[in-house]
Parts: structure tokens; sequence; C-alpha cells
């Protein structure tokens, strides 16, 4: 007789907690919650009555659970959780998604068709991103629950998906639950750092006290309170120690041995037969076995030495029993209560609990538990041996896991770590580092002395590769010396070159040199050509990262000759690499060649790129295919202005399924936007962007889009919100990254001159230039090639203290000329900067007509920069003026209509303000009440006065404010005064509070009041 209790008890607070965040999730906020307990607590019957409460909400839930058989299966949980979903409803097709299928592919079998290409290996944080987003569609309507259960069992992989997913799900409309025992490990330490984070709610289960027993046996024996013996209580509620599980176990065992039955009005309890001992269910169990017949009985042994959950196939080789007899068996042991179908997996089975399974197993001797598990490794070997001369089959990674631990259940170590080191290899070529660093932690373990330190170099492997570069450092630290040159020494070497290039990436530069240091020492003098190649290409990288510490001086040539020295270097190791059939490095040098070869020209980097392009394409390299697209794109776009071959490079990023690289295109083409003055698509790409780049950790990528958000602001003249986006900028690090000389030029300089503060503009781009004298630059859109020298032509001042080669009366010809002369002078945002500078030299100098066709040659480059044009015709207009060439006025007007519908004000009023000094008729801006608030509105706030309630968020006094709008401080005290009057503000730090309120509340405004209210 089956005692199960059809209802929970004892669990109304967890029960609270699990319908709070349902609730909470409904409405959009996102909750984790894990429960943790022993095993029989209750853990998974609380997760049902999740699911069954979502699903009374209408909520789709996902239900997927980790393997209690010790193997490490990667993202199991994941795909049964998904799978459980798709399997009915189907995989969504919200076009929302699609940058995500490829990550996804691997858990959703549905979008295989959309895996990414060959060669290419999903971050984990990409996984787990495209996760969260899907989870976000899936809820989008009123939430989602995703149940996650024995995540104690789970490989790490999952663990750090889940671990991402927790963090980041607060503003989501998603529930995630997972399950646990309270055992160490990184699902514990997950759990209890999430709850220190205050990111996730943890949920301990305790045992049942007396009176919770009591309801739940009456409720397995459907009885009304007072029908069961107190005697039958105390002894369930005494050996059970208020497991609900071992309760329902030691009832069963009652009523099978008829010590409980039913009789008349009520249950009677026998006082005779054995009292049950603490280990009580290892024997309920073997008594429960001997009641079956020998076959079933034979079968469930043998199935619970392959663990909590066993496949079909697996049995049938263990047990050599055809199909009719092994699936009567089956059914039989299912019909008793002891197994069922895995409804995960179609030809597994599962044991009703994991418990059941280790007390069966431990209801056997130890030498006949050791004799079964070699029994079953042997078996599974030959099986496999057997199809594999067919050519059929040979041993997956999951049947290699399961001998591996089956040999060492049957004492024989050596074997266990040879068959867990060659999955963790395999692993790890396949990119499951996480995973291969336990399974080799493992080898390790049980390695001989002899073996030991060949797994621990690929474990070193692993764990750098997995994030982990302390420990990775620490192992290769540990290992005895060897002889240098040895075949030991070489795949040392080979070891700590990954590991120095895994720290480069991470910008870890004395890790990377001590690493470095470490492989060449072992290498000895004479290394191989192909090993030289892959350190020097590290070393080429490494030497493009700002030194840490560096401060100029002495330091700042030998810095030029190590560049010099890298690109030899890695020129070399390009062409070695090729001939030694190292690809991969072949095509990092050839990356690193491309970068350090701009500064004689984009023709010959652009070379260097393709011939990158090339060699990924032969051998099927599908990341530095991506990558080599995607610098081609960056350059024809720094050339031209276009993004044809940056879109381009998205497509093929996006086919590789890539958000790393994906990310990376989506700043350039961001920035792309920011100069051809398409500020909404920009704002929208930085939007979608910047946030999911800092989940993902990818650092380069979440800077530039910083920086992006930073110049967007800048280019609108939105002072605060430059402010506040460069701050973030900071503090990710980014001055202290190649970004300063764009940070200074592109972003701050600008920003200035929209505030028609040249001064402080020309002071920005003096910075630029004064870093990239100090440091590595191959940026060129930072005012030195463009912005600058023609800055520099207009104010006439020499190059004295301005890091300018030339001296005093100099005019500023000198930076002209050295910018003319360089291949940033030839790039198109650049050209036209220098073509005005050309127009004025040649205007002071009376050549009218050059002067005329210098303009319209800079006219042609900027056809794609229609901010930028209009500037260096408000900048030009003035110098045109005063040496009585070109069409200042008409210039004037064309800039002034511009700036003032782009809601820059402050250049707007410039041009105003000078077409007044040359005698101009300029009719005053009397429109755009649409652009004021209508609470403004109608208190009677001019267009004027609102300009200057726009300028009061900043607190300037009446003399800027002056300068800005090109009108006299008396006309603005005038404004002042009106605009109190009207607004009702007792005083100016009132109106300036007001201002600011104002302006937060338009960022939340549709795009065009959001622009209307920042003019």
């Amino acid at each position: 007789m089956r005692a199960t209790s059809s209802v929970i008890v004892g669990r109304d607070a967890e029960i609270g907690i699990l319908d709070e965040a349902l609730e909470s999730v409904r409405r959009g906020a996102g909750r984790a919650v894990f429960l943790v307990g022993e095993a029989g607590i209750g853990k998974s019957r609380l997760a049902g009555e999740c699911a069954l409460r979502a699903y009374d909400r209408d909520m789709p839930v996902l239900r997927g659970r980790a393997t209690s058989t010790g193997l490490v299966v990667p993202f199991r949980p994941l795909v049964e959780a998904l799978s459980s979903r798709f399997r009915a409803a189907g995989a969504p097709d919200d076009p929302e998604l699609d940058p995500y299928r490829p990550a996804l592919a691997g858990l959703v079998p549905e979008w295989r068709a959309a895996a990414a290409a060959p060669g290419y290996t999903i971050s984990l944080v990409e996984l787990a991103e495209a996760l969260l987003r899907l989870l976000a569609v899936l809820g989008r309507e009123r939430g989602c629950v995703i149940l996650l259960e024995d995540l104690h069992d789970s490989d790490t992989e999952t663990i750090a998906v889940v671990e991402y997913v927790v963090d980041n799900v607060a503003d989501l409309p998603v529930l995630l639950v997972g399950t646990l025992r309270p055992d160490p490990g990184p699902a514990s330490d997950l759990a209890l750092a999430a709850e220190l984070r205050n990111t996730a709610t943890v949920a301990e289960l305790e045992p049942l006290d007396e009176a919770a027993v009591r309801r739940m046996v009456d409720a397995c024996l459907d009885a009304r309170p007072g029908e069961v013996p107190p005697a039958a209580h105390r002894h369930l509620s005494e050996r059970a120690g208020g497991n609900p599980y071992l309760v329902e176990v030691l009832l069963a065992d009652l009523l099978d041995l008829g010590r409980l039955s039913r009789a008349d009005g009520g249950w009677l309890l026998a006082d005779h037969g054995e009292a049950t001992v603490p280990t009580g269910a290892v024997r309920s169990w073997a008594r429960r076995l001997g009641r079956l017949d020998e076959p079933v009985r034979e079968l469930l042994l043998l199935a619970a030495t392959l663990g909590g959950r066993f496949s079909v196939g697996a049995l049938r080789a263990v047990t050599g029993l055809d199909d009719r007899a092994l699936f009567a068996h089956l059914r039989s042991a299912s019909e008793a209560g002891i197994i069922a179908p895995d409804g995960a997996a179609h030809d597994h089975y599962t044991f009703r609990h994991v418990l059941t399974a280790d007390a069966l197993r431990a209801s056997l001797p130890p030498a006949e538990q050791a004799a079964l598990a070699r029994r079953a490794a042997t078996a599974i070997e030959r099986s496999a041996a057997e199809l594999s001369a067919e050519g059929t089959g040979e041993l997956s990674g999951e049947q290699s896991q399961l001998v591996a631990t089956l040999r060492l259940a049957a004492g024989d170590k050596v074997a266990a770590s040879r068959q867990f080191a060659q999955v963790g290899r395999q692993m790890l070529d396949a990119g499951a580092s996480g995973s291969a660093a336990v399974l080799l932690e493992r080898a390790r373990g049980l390695a001989a002395d002899g073996e030991r330190d060949d797994v621990t170099v690929q474990l070193a492997i692993a764990q750098a590769e997995s994030g982990r570069l302390t420990a990775a450092s620490v192992l290769l630290d540990d290992l005895p010396p060897v002889l240098a040159g040895s075949r030991a020494a070489e795949e040392r070497a080979q070891a700590h070159t990954q590991v120095a290039w895994v720290a480069t990436m991470a910008e870890q530069q004395e890790e990377a040199r001590r690493r470095i240091r470490a492989a060449r020492a072992l290498l000895g003098s004479s290394p191989r050509p192909e090993q030289e190649a892959a350190l020097v290409v590290v070393e080429g990288h490494l030497a493009l990262l700002p030194e840490q510490g560096d401060r100029g001086g002495p330091g700042r040539r030998a810095g030029r000759e190590r560049l010099k020295e890298a690109e030899r270097s890695a020129r070399h190791a390009a062409l070695t690499a090729e001939q030694r059939g190292r690809p991969v490095v072949a095509c990092q040098a050839w990356q690193l060649l491309a970068l350090l070869s701009r500064q004689r020209g984009f023709d010959e980097a652009d070379a260097c790129l393709v011939r990158m392009l090339e060699v990924a394409e032969k051998h099927r390299l599908a990341v530095s295919r991506a990558e080599a697209l995607v610098r081609l794109g960056t350059n024809a776009f720094m050339r031209t202005g276009e993004a044809t071959q940056l879109e381009t490079a998205r497509a093929a990023a996006h086919e590789l399924g890539s958000l790393a690289v994906l990310q990376t295109v989506d700043g350039l083409l961001a920035m792309q936007s920011v100069l051809g003055g398409r500020w909404d698509r920009a704002r929208e790409i930085v939007e979608r962007s910047v946030e999911a780049s800092a989940r993902l950790q990818n650092l380069s990528a979440h800077r530039y889009l910083l920086l992006v958000d930073a110049t967007l602001a800048a280019h609108q003249g939105r002072a605060r919100e430059q402010e506040r986006a460069l701050g973030r900028f900071r503090r990710a690090g980014g001055e202290e990254s190649m970004l300063v000389p764009l940070q200074r030029g592109l972003c701050q300089a600008m920003g200035a001159l929209m505030a028609e503060d040249r001064q402080r503009a020309t002071a920005e781009l003096d910075a630029a230039l004064a870093w990239e004298r100090e440091h590595p630059s191959f940026f060129y859109l930072s005012g030195r090639y463009g912005l600058r020298p023609l800055l520099r032509i207009l104010e006439g001042g020499d190059g004295e203290g301005r890091g300018d080669a030339a001296g005093p009366g100099d005019g500023g010809r000198a930076a002209y000329e050295e910018a003319l002369a360089s291949p940033g002078g030839q790039l198109a945002w650049n050209r036209m900067f220098l073509g005005m500078a050309d127009a004025v030299l040649r205007g002071r100098d009376g050549d009218a007509d050059g002067a005329r066709r210098a303009v319209e040659e800079a006219g042609r480059a900027a056809t794609v920069f229609p901010q930028a044009w209009h500037l260096a015709l408000r900048l030009t207009a003035e110098a045109a003026l005063a040496d009585s060439w070109g069409d200042p006025v008409a210039w004037l007007r064309t800039a002034e209509e511009y700036f003032h519908e782009a809601g820059v004000q402050p250049v707007a009023g410039a041009c105003r303000a000078v077409l007044r000094q040359a005698g101009v008729s300029v009719p005053q801006r009397r429109g755009g009440r649409e652009r004021i608030p209508a609470e403004l509105r109608t208190a009677g706030v001019t267009p004027r006065e609102y300009e200057v309630f726009v300028l009061l968020m900043e607190r300037p006094g009446n003399q800027q404010i002056a300068q800005r709008l090109c009108i006299s401080p008396r006309t603005v005290e005038k404004h002042m005064a009106s605009l109190m009057t009207k607004t009702g503000c007792v005083d100016r730090a009132a109106l300036c509070a007001l201002s600011a309120e104002r302006a937060e509340e338009a960022r939340g405004a549709p795009p065009a009041a959001a622009r209307a209210a920042a003019t």
C-alpha cells in the first residue's frame, strides 16, 4: 500500500513567501527564492505547489532538475526547464529574441538551426543574458516562473547562469525558485551570497514538529483527527525526525507489514514486530525489495548502482536483458512506486526520491556494492566497444563520467581519474570550462603520482578560462620543476601562455607578464617558432594597454620603441603561425598588426585585416572572421563616416551568436549615429546595450557605450546629462583606458563648443593631445587631426605650451600641417575641419577663390556629419567676415536655423549675435511656444523667458546667461523678475529648483518633448 500525503503541512510561512513573490512578479518586479533543506524535507513539494499557484494565475512555468547521479552535465536543469515549457507550448517566435537565438540554441532544440557558427563557443554570460531576455518575453503579460530543483547537484555553468539571473531579475516579470540542500558547495554559496546582496530570499525548511507529522499522517491515510493511534504518531515522529519523506517511507513499511491496519471506526497499531532503528529507511527498503520478484529486485539494485536517474540503454547493457523482459520489470518496479519514467527524457527513469537509490545501495554489503559497480562499468564499456567496432558509437561524455563513478565505487581510483580527466579535456575543448574544472579537479584528486601534474596543467587552463585566474596561477606555481625544453616543460609553457592571454584580455598586466616570464623560462633559450609566435602575440596585445602607473618622462620613448618592436615581432609571428598550422595565433597577430599599422595609413591596416579574414575563413574560425569584419567596418566608418560595412559586420556577429561582438558593433554604430546627427537612433542603441554589456562584463564595449552616451549628451548641448554619463564612464575605469583622447576631444571639447566656451574646448583638445603624446593611441577622432588645428588657426595662437612643434607666431599652421600629413587627416570627420582650416588660411592670405574651393571640398566630406558641418560654418564665419571672403552671412543663417531646431540655443544665439555685429537684420525668434510646457505657457511665459528658465537648472549667474543667449545682463534681470512673478517662485533658488525639476520630468517625455525641454 502506498502512503503519500495529498496536502502540504507545516509550510505556511514558506507558501506565504512564494505567494508574495508570485504577486510581485505579476506586477513586473522580479524575485528569486531559494528553498534550502535536507533531502526529503519537502523542497520539491513546495516547488510543485508554487507551480500550481502560478498556473492558477495563468503564468508560464518552466521546471527543471539537476541530475542526482553525480555526473557533470552542463546546463541540464536549464535544458529540462525550457523543454518542459516548449514541448507543449512551442518556442516563442518574438522578433525581440532574434539576437539571442544562437546563444540559446544549445538549450532550445527548436532553435538549433540558428546555432552559433562552427568554431564559436557561447560564453556563460552571453547565455545567461539570452536566458534572461527569453524569460522576460515569456513573462511580459502576466509574469513567468522558472523552477530549478536540486541545484546542489548542478554543474558550475548552471550555477553561474542562475547567479546572473538572480542578480539581474529585479526589473523583469520573472520569478526564479531554486531548491538545494544546505551542504557546502557552489549552490549554497550562491544562495547565501544572494541573500547578503538582497537579491534573493532564502527559506530554510525545518523538520516538521509533532503536530505537523500528525496532520501529515492523517492526510496520508485519509483519516479524521483521532482515528490514528497516538502510538503510531509517536513512532513515526521519533523515527523520521520530522522528515516528510521518511514519514511516508516508514508509514508505508508499517502498512506493508500489517503493523498498522484499518479497524472499525479507525486504525489499529499492532505491538508485535521489530522496532525500526534510526536506519529504518534502509531496513524498510530492504524488506520491500525482499517482497519483490527476484528479477525485479536485481534490476532495481543494478539501477540504484547507476544512480538516482538511469538510462534504459545503460540498464540494458548491465543486465543483458532483452527489451521485453527489461520493460516488464521496469513496469513492475514503477507500479510498486519505486521508480517512475523521467519526464525530461523518454529513455530515462528516476527513483521516486534520491534517498531511495541511496537506501537500496546501502542495503547491500560494501563488497557486493563494489562488485555490482565493477560489473556495471565493464558492461557499459563493453557495449560501447562493440558499437564502436561496428562504427556506430563510442562512450559519450555522460557515459564516461558514469563509468568513472562506477570505477571509483569499485575501488579503482586510477581508472576513475583517467576517465574524469578525459571528459574534462573534452569539455574544455568544447568551451564548458567550469564543468571541465570540476571534472579535472576530481581527476587530480584521484590521479596516480605520475599523472597528477599533467592533470593539474589542464585544470589550470580550465580555471583561467572560467574566470578564476588566481586559482589557475596557484596551480601553475605549485607544480614541481621540470627540465627546460622537455615535453612536460612545453606543455606547461603552453598553459602559461594561455593563462597570460586570459590575463591580458582582463587587463591584469602584472599577472600576464608573470605568466609570460614563466613560459619563456620553461621553453629555454630556443623555443620553437610557433611557441615564440604565440608568446609574441600576447606580449604585443599587452603593449597596447596603458602602462599601469605610467607618468610619462623617460618611459615614453621606451614605450614607443616597445610598440615598434611589437609590430616587427607580430609580423614575423603572423607568418610563422600560418606556416606552422596555428591559425588562431595568426589571426591574433594580424589583428594586432592592423591596429599598429594605422599610424602609416588605413590601406595598410585594411590589408592586415583582409589577411586575417582570409585565414579565418580558410580554417573556419568564426570568431576571428567576425572580428575581422568588425574592424574592417570600423576603418570604413572612420574613413567615410558611412556605416554600411559595420552593418555587414553586425549581421556576421548576429549569425555567429556572439552577444559580446554584437555589443562592440552596436557601440560603433551608436557613435556613428551621434556624429551623423541621428541622436534618436544613438539613444536607442545605447539604452538597448549599455546595461546588457555591464551584465555580460563586456568591459571594453561597456566603457565605449558609456562614452557614446556622454558624447551624445555633449553634442546635444546637455551639460548635466554629459557629466552624469561621464561619471559612469569614470567609475567603469574609462579614464584608465585607451578611450581618454575620445573622452577629451570628441566628447568634452564638443560639449564646450555647444556651450560656446571655446577656451574650455581648446583646453580639452590640448589635454587629449598631451595624453596621446604620453601613451600609445590609435584613435584618430580625438580632435588632434581636425578640430584642434581649426581652432588653433582661428585663434591665431602660437604653439608654446601646447605640444605643437612650431614656436610663437606660427598661427596654428604647424598643427594643421602635422594633421594634414597624418593618416588621421584623411578621415572624413577630420577632412571636414581641415578643409575649413585651409579655407581660413587661404582667406587670410587673400586667396578668396582658393578659400571658396576649400569650403566646397570640406562640404563634400561633411555630407554625413550635419551637426559638425554647421558648427564648422559657425566657427569659420567670423574669420570670413573679417577677411572678406566666402558667404559668411548665409553660413550663419544656415547654422542658426540648424542649432535652433536642434535645441542648442547657445550656438544659435551666438550665430544671431555675429549676424547683428555684421550689421545684418536678424528677426527675433518669437516662435517656439509649442516647446513650452503647458503649465508655463498658461502662466504666460514667453519663448525667450523659457530659454532663460531652462538654463537655470545649472544655476548660472546672469552674466553667464547673457553670454550664452547673446543678450545683455540687464535683459536677463528683467526676464528673471518676470519668471518669478509668473511661476510664483519666491526667489532665484526656488526658480532654479523648479527648472531642474522640469528638466528631470522632460527626460521621461517623448523625443520631441524632451528635445523641446532641453532648449
